[in-house]
């Protein structure tokens, strides 16, 4: 598929909900199915206001100054950008054709909300924020699933347990 195609049809399912549902409903059987055993879980024992959290998003989010994710390979691009906290708004965009980013174009904090984890260290309500967040594709398919899986999220999930990360925003795109 073209990137035409894939603009095509992120406004199509943005405009009838039901038709992404269900592309949604059969890829996640169709891809995921088979390639996660067990689903880890930790308890969640601190209290927030003591807690380092990180963002990390599936928006497509990364540094202007970065190599955007690849939208020509039809799996998508299970690579990963580091974006640093003290990064401006002005320095963020979004390289991701599989949704319609028109609204988080214009406010980065609909998929990557820097600022409000900003607003809530501010008033005490987390203890701080990593210096390092995260920005993925969230279409991956084939077998870019199995690089996902078995080799970028480790390598981040390594990272933010080196950055003593206590909890992770997951934002979609």
């Amino acid at each position: 598929m073209g990137r035409l195609t894939n603009k095509l049809i992120a406004k199509l399912f943005t405009r009838f909900p039901s038709l992404a549902e269900k592309w949604v409903k059969n890829a996640a059987q169709s891809n995921i199915q088979g390639q996660v055993e067990d689903i880890p879980w930790a308890p969640f024992n601190k209290e927030l206001k003591d807690c380092k959290i990180a963002i990390v998003t599936t928006a497509g989010v990364h540094l202007k100054t970065q190599k955007p994710f690849n939208m020509e390979d039809p799996n998508g691009d299970p690579t990963f950008r580091e974006i640093p906290l003290d990064a401006s708004k002005q320095d963020l965009m979004i390289t991701h054709d599989y949704y319609d980013h028109k609204d988080a174009d214009k406010d980065i904090n609909i998929v990557f909300p820097i600022d409000r984890l900003k607003e809530m260290k501010d008033r005490n309500e987390i203890g701080s924020i990593s210096g390092i967040n995260f920005g993925f594709m969230g279409h991956i398919q084939g077998a870019h699933i199995d690089t996902l899986v078995n080799e970028t999220a480790p390598q981040v999930a390594k990272k933010l347990k080196e950055m003593q990360v206590d909890a992770v925003l997951l934002t979609p795109g």
